[in-house]
């Protein structure tokens, strides 16, 4: 294999985009393996505008037609990006003989396993999965306020019971997002995603307290890497939309994990949560119990 080639399991969003950008930046010759479940069909005519870029299409399930491709290819190296929805892994899949077999031999379905159980048999295939923000390590959560305003007292409060709230679920695998009121959990993440999660708490948050004016009514967002993160897929990732998310849920803080989440397009989620009174934190993360 070339040094300068990179295989890409592109699921939805940017992340895919932004990794592809940063990986031709870097003068690799990248091989896409996008999945017709999730990758947008912009993938399509990115490749087609850059002789340096393949795509290859194949089903959530399709194990050994990845493995087959990146051989052939001559990718020794691979990187995952981009979200691959909970539900559809778990309910949509229709798993390939190689997929079958890996699914039956593990423990437990949760997402770590099977991802950890993937990256094994492309290990064992001669292709090594490299950590998902390789060639982005400027998009990672830096230290302090990110925004034209701080924390107030209210949400420094939320964010210290938040972070050990999240670090426990996330401990479990069940999801890196929380959103907390008033040092309560209103939502915690599972299948659904981040924003999802949000705007769940908005609409039961709507529904608490009502006429009693004590109740604070400013929601604070938080989310973490899990306490043994891997790098290689999974991290955290958040963007304009989960500010748009928060606008309509009515959210005033976000809280992420400082050097473990990506952070897309900050100027635009900064001028966005400015905008929306929305304050923006990056902090260390213990996983302290709240």
């Amino acid at each position: 294999m070339s040094a300068g080639k990179l295989g890409l399991i592109a699921g939805n969003g940017r992340f895919p985009f932004l990794l592809l950008e940063a990986a031709r930046a870097h003068g690799l010759y990248v091989v896409v393996a996008a999945i017709r479940e999730e990758t947008d069909a912009e993938m399509e005519l990115r490749a087609a505008a850059d002789s340096g870029v393949t795509v290859h299409w194949m089903s959530l399930g399709e194990l050994s037609k990845l493995i087959e491709t990146f051989k052939a290819a001559g990718v020794t190296r691979a990187v995952m990006a981009g979200q691959v929805k909970h539900k559809q892994i778990f309910s949509s899949i229709r798993p390939d003989w190689r997929l079958a077999k890996l699914l039956m031999n593990l423990r437990t379905r949760n997402t770590d396993m099977l991802l950890g159980a993937v990256a094994k048999v492309l290990g064992d295939e001669g292709i090594e999965l490299i950590s998902s923000t390789a060639y982005l390590e400027p998009l990672l959560a830096k230290a302090g306020v990110m925004t034209s305003r701080g924390l107030s007292e209210e949400e420094a409060r939320d964010v210290e019971y938040g972070v050990g709230v999240a670090k426990g679920i996330a401990g479990y695998d069940l999801g890196q997002t929380v959103v907390v009121a008033a040092q309560a959990c209103v939502a915690v993440e599972a299948m659904e995603g981040t924003d999802a999660t949000i705007a769940r708490a908005g609409e039961l948050f709507r529904t608490l307290g009502e006429g009693d004016t004590t109740l604070s009514r400013a929601l604070t967002v938080v989310k973490v890497a899990k306490p043994n993160q891997d790098m290689r897929f999974d991290v955290p990732v958040v963007g304009v939309a989960t500010i748009e998310a928060m606008r309509t849920a009515g959210a005033t803080c976000l809280c992420v994990e400082v050097g473990r989440t990506l952070l897309f397009d900050l100027e635009a989620m900064v001028k966005l949560a400015d905008e929306s009174g929305i304050a923006i934190v990056g902090r260390a993360a213990t996983a302290s119990a709240p």
